[in-house]
């Protein structure tokens, strides 16, 4: 059966199971946070296990033998996380959104950086494809938001994979393009009624190599974010059953 056949019929269920009690909404984005920012944070080299990402966040607590930029990480994602879900009531993404976003995640780690496109350029190591020069990201991020903010004529799904892709490859600030890129996936993907979508640590290298392919073909992308976006269902249904 084609993926996306799969991910409707699987979304039929869901909606099954709903309407959620408050109580049950709140569990929810607590059990997403936590996942989502402990695997997010991964990707990215971060070493705080799940369990230790909970206690961070929740407790407030440090973890010893890890990095405060570990723990900067892990504070940050839960407040742009958070942000999120304010996010999926406007109508619209804007720019100064965008930049509160990265703002909350990036703001204890460099300040003087945070919510602000990059003024050098960077590379992402392994890639020989080259990232836009610092004077095309606001024009970039424009056709970007207004890419966003269109109705497209497709799967919820595949935009939220584009969404994703797009932004990596403009890579507008100067850290924190990963993790923003997911989230703004997962707002996507929140908006039209899906679970929170992780993308495990484990699959690092996949997820690396298939973004790195989006250059000339997203077709696979897509597919990889369409087989994690499936498992969030799964898990989902599993959760309130």
């Amino acid at each position: 059966m084609d993926i996306f056949n799969e991910i409707g019929n699987l979304q039929i269920q869901i909606d099954k199971l709903k309407p959620l009690s408050k109580e049950q909404l709140n569990e929810l984005k607590k059990y997403y946070k936590i996942g989502l920012t402990y695997s997010s944070n991964a990707l990215e080299g971060n070493l705080l296990t799940e369990s230790e990402t909970k206690i961070v966040i929740e407790d407030g607590l440090t973890v010893n033998g890890k990095s405060l930029k570990d723990h900067f990480e892990a504070n940050g994602h839960a407040k742009a996380y958070d942000f999120l879900y304010e996010l999926i009531k406007k109508n619209y993404l804007q720019e100064q959104y965008l930049k509160q976003l990265h703002k909350l995640f990036y703001q204890s780690i460099d300040a003087q950086n945070a919510g602000k496109y990059r003024s050098i350029k960077v590379f992402i190591s392994g890639s020989k494809y080259s990232l836009p020069k610092p004077d095309k990201i606001s024009e970039l991020m424009n056709k970007f938001i207004k890419y966003f903010n269109k109705k497209q004529d497709i799967h919820p799904v595949k935009l939220a994979a584009l969404v994703h892709k797009k932004f990596v490859l403009i890579h507008p600030f100067i850290d924190g393009n990963g993790r923003i890129a997911r989230l703004l996936m997962n707002l996507v993907l929140l908006k039209n009624n899906f679970p929170v979508t992780i993308i495990p640590p484990i699959l690092r290298l996949e997820y690396i190599q298939l973004i790195e392919k989006t250059h000339t073909n997203d077709k696979l992308f897509i597919e990889f974010i369409a087989e994690r976006v499936k498992n969030a269902q799964l898990e989902y249904i599993n959760l309130l059953k």
